[in-house]
């Protein structure tokens, strides 16, 4: 039995846990939950560029090759310094000796797996959703690389029986296990703005239909 993939997450949604008590941030293609990091050094001056980035992608604050904080030679001292223009922040050290500094501290939160709650997806799409039996329609925002399985859960909210619905496209069943692109069911963003077409006037469209087996989840 294959292990279950992390769940994919759009920057949209990394962007509403922006509080104190919900700090989402992502960072080389994965999405982080620092809100027990946060918990833990509450009122800590070092956790502020964290509160500051809560939401937001902070790759450039890391070394894409090797994971770690990216470093510059500090001009004061000429010696190799962690490189952090927002500010010092929490398990960085400081460019200078200082005693109060715990070279104890174990692993540093940046390379501790278990905050990691998602990959972060690299394009989302737009796309119509159509309940043929009640014509409802609602239209979501979905990571390229999910499959129609889980774009079905993010359905859900919306259609809590969406389980009992042929899915199609064009008429053409989906495969649930396979993603938009593999479906058949092209990104033709590039192509819309070489053409300067308003892409959100061409979202491609799923349609549900009804299979007669309601199924209670």
């Amino acid at each position: 039995m294959s292990p279950v993939r992390a769940p994919y997450c759009t920057p949209r949604e990394v962007s509403g846990h922006c509080s104190l008590t919900d700090l989402w941030v992502s960072y080389l293609g994965r999405v982080y939950n620092l809100t027990p990091l946060a918990s833990e050094h509450r009122g800590d001056i070092l956790l502020k560029p964290i509160i500051e980035a809560a939401g937001k992608d902070i790759s450039h604050w890391f070394n894409e090759k090797t994971g770690d904080i990216k470093t510059h030679i500090d001009p004061h001292t000429g010696c190799l310094a962690p490189y952090t223009p927002q500010g010092r922040f929490l398990h960085v050290p400081p460019s200078f000796p200082s005693s109060d500094w715990d070279t104890d501290l174990g692993r540093p939160w940046w390379r501790d797996s278990t905050y990691e709650v998602g990959i972060l997806s690299s394009k989302t799409r737009f796309i119509r959703i159509i309940n043929t039996l009640t014509s409802q329609e609602q239209t979501l925002e979905v990571c390229s690389e999910e499959t129609i399985g889980e774009i079905l859960g993010r359905y859900l909210p919306y259609n809590a029986h969406a389980v009992s619905y042929t899915w199609k496209h064009c008429g053409t069943p989906l495969n649930m296990d396979l993603t938009l692109e593999e479906n058949g069911v092209q990104d033709e963003d590039e192509d819309m703005e070489e053409l300067r077409m308003d892409c959100d006037a061409f979202t491609p469209s799923l349609h549900l239909y009804f299979n007669d087996d309601l199924t209670e989840l």
